[in-house]
């Protein structure tokens, strides 16, 4: 029971630090990739935030297979 909510703890943890990196790149990195690249026009904050979520979402999956993987004694 206890090792839940460790697990439950964790992964409230990884959401926080998610909504602050999301807060970070919709403040600052979005409106300045705007304005670096206005050939894509209207479509840039969706595309941005497209590749903002995707990199999200393996660096939150890639930290869990690391922290769930098999440990082997050596």
């Amino acid at each position: 029971m206890n090792s839940r909510f460790k697990i439950f703890g964790l992964i409230a943890l990884l959401g926080f630090v998610a909504g602050i990196i999301v807060q970070v790149t919709a403040t600052f990195a979005i409106p300045w990739m705007i304005n670096v690249l206005p050939l894509l026009g209207g479509a840039t904050s969706y595309m941005i935030s497209g590749v903002a979520g995707a990199l999200l979402t393996v660096a939150i999956v890639s930290a869990w297979a690391y922290m769930t993987g098999k440990k082997e004694p050596y």
